[in-house]
């Protein structure tokens, strides 16, 4: 499809909850839409991208530090761009390699120029600077680049907040120029990242600042160092956000938090929840978590969800998935990951729906109603 300068077109509201359409290079996203996550290229759980595309996904998103370590930028881009690479027919958002600042924080230093690490894989000094960020992100052909920036640790003094605040200001300022001389954007967004810890005057700032630089899209990232107070975040950061632009809340996603999120105006998301809880024999369902390792499942014939459609509870008891893990077979991963990334995709369809039809409201309170309804 042609591409569209505008970046995204609101076409419904239910009170702050948005119905849009994100439009990059390699085709349009509906939204709100969760985003599963492929660190490295691939999507844990042993899900392939077919896979992706038959629960309804329409985007992926990768990882710069991790892709620029191995396979390396060079080798992606002479394969064709990570889509083509990976057999993804379809949209890349990456992260920029910022979160590893944090989250790598042991072995890195931070610095006016970037972020210098030693590599995890073998010690190498690699540095990520907003330049070559973007230089990365371009040659792995993505469709959405995401600014260098730090998440800043919390607690820290308010000296240390405001100074990684305006340290990733800057650097969005140079990721700008970096992707303007690379003419990137008729083929790459580039969104900004609002930082400024857990306080209202510092998010507003980041996010005025950001949004006077007039990029593609906003991230909302940081709060993943405590979830617990990202709707205070939401509520502090989002007036100064512009409504015709995608809104995107980095790392957060239990299904109360998306809907709770939605509720406030955020339209895209990303987690590793779906994925990882599958991996340790934990799945989602209408009615709240279930942990398909108890002894309780071991002779029960029912599916995880009797309200889902996806294709493990249409073909599997608990008591089956339960053997699985308990004898270490690999089948349980992709089964239980297929059900929860299911799960995910069939809750933003239904988000998407609800606005649609101006009843958002009074779906977050029956799927929360009954998703707590076992003390989840």
């Amino acid at each position: 499809m042609a591409f569209k300068m505008n970046v995204y077109t609101l076409m419904h509201r239910a009170g702050a909850a948005r119905r849009g359409v994100l439009y990059t290079h390699h085709g349009a996203v509906q939204t709100p839409c969760f985003i599963p996550i492929a660190t490295a290229g691939a999507i844990k759980g042993t899900i392939e991208p077919n896979d992706l595309r038959a629960m309804g996904f329409e985007m992926i998103l990768a990882n710069t530090y991790h892709l620029h370590l191995r396979p390396g930028a060079s080798l992606v881009e002479k394969m064709g761009g990570l889509a083509k690479f990976m057999g993804w027919n379809g949209p890349v958002l990456t992260d920029s390699g910022g979160f590893q600042a944090f989250s790598l924080a042991r072995i890195n230093q931070i610095e006016e120029q970037g972020i210098t690490f030693r590599s995890h894989l073998n010690g190498d000094r690699v540095q990520l600077t907003p330049e070559n960020t973007i230089a990365i992100q371009s040659a792995l052909g993505v469709d959405i680049a995401m600014q260098l920036d730090e998440c800043t640790p919390y607690p820290c003094s308010e000296t240390y907040a405001c100074d990684s605040l305006e340290r990733s200001l800057r650097w969005a300022q140079r990721c700008k120029v970096a992707w303007q001389e690379l003419n990137a954007s008729e083929r790459m967004h580039l969104f900004g990242i609002v930082q400024g810890t857990f306080s209202a005057s510092l998010r507003a700032h980041s996010a005025q600042s950001l949004a006077a630089l007039d990029l593609s899209g906003y991230a909302i990232g940081g709060v993943v160092v405590d979830f617990k107070k990202t709707t205070e975040v939401l509520h502090y950061t989002l007036p100064f956000l512009p409504e015709d632009k995608p809104r995107y809340l980095m790392g957060i996603g239990t299904p109360l938090d998306i809907l709770s999120a939605v509720e406030q105006g955020i339209d895209l998301f990303d987690c590793v929840l779906p994925t990882r809880n599958a991996r340790h024999g934990n799945v989602f369902t209408h009615r709240g978590e279930v942990k398909l390792n108890t002894a309780r499942n071991r002779e029960t014939d029912a599916p995880i969800d009797p309200q889902c459609d996806c294709p493990t509870c249409q073909h599997y008891s608990k008591s089956y998935l339960r053997h699985l893990f308990a004898t270490h077979e690999i089948l349980g991963l992709r089964l239980a990951t297929i059900h929860n990334l299911h799960f995910y995709a069939r809750l933003m369809q239904s988000i998407r729906q609800s606005i649609e039809a101006s009843r958002f409201h009074d779906f977050k309170e029956n799927f929360v109603s009954l998703y707590t309804s076992n003390g989840s």
